[in-house]
């Protein structure tokens, strides 16, 4: 940081808000997204949904190996 930025007027805390959910941007490769947005438009979902769901079973599928 440069020694020059002036501090002197600025707010501690100004931009936090308690309980905020942060959400994790995701990039997925492009022939990855581009199937998974076949298999959410063939069963009517949203790609959030179908990405979400394969995850919550495969997370549960990986915690109940030994």
């Amino acid at each position: 940081m440069k020694p020059e930025y002036d501090f002197s007027r600025a707010e501690r805390g100004k931009f936090y808000r308690k309980g905020a959910e942060i959400r994790l941007p995701i990039y997925l490769d492009a022939k990855l997204q581009h199937r998974l947005e076949q298999i959410a438009e063939k069963r009517g979902k949203d790609l959030g949904e179908v990405v979400n769901q394969i995850l919550i079973t495969e997370v549960e599928r990986v915690d109940a190996l030994p």
